[in-house]
């Protein structure tokens, strides 16, 4: 079981996840129901991909009050500014908006093509 946050790495974890997460929760829905969506990531067996499920998820967390956030749900916010961060780093040359990562990181909330 992960360890009980403190106070301070929860508002480092709500500040990070609303710095990074760009995507509306409405924004985020419809994209997870693209062709692109669902086909980018890994996923287990045919099943629904890691990112495409962490999508969900955010989308959920995002509608909730911060009164209302549990451990889990700090948790996958910590989970979700890393996931962006490693990613953002990897960023490809060239022409980034029809490809497998922006569509990846787009699952994690995440358009690096928004402002």
């Amino acid at each position: 079981m992960a360890h009980k946050l403190s106070d301070e790495e929860r508002q480092e974890a709500w500040r990070g996840f609303r710095d990074k997460v760009n995507l509306t929760p409405t924004e985020l829905e419809r994209w997870l129901e693209e062709p692109e969506s669902k086909s980018s990531g890994q996923s287990e067996e045919g099943g629904e991909s890691t990112g495409h499920r962490s999508g969900r998820r955010i989308a959920e967390i995002q509608r909730m009050r911060k009164d209302d956030l549990g451990e889990d749900d700090y948790a996958h916010m910590r989970k979700v500014v890393g996931y962006i961060d490693r990613h953002l780093a990897q960023r490809p040359a060239g022409d980034v908006r029809e490809t497998t990562w922006r569509y990846s990181l787009m699952n994690w909330g995440h358009d690096p093509l928004k402002n």
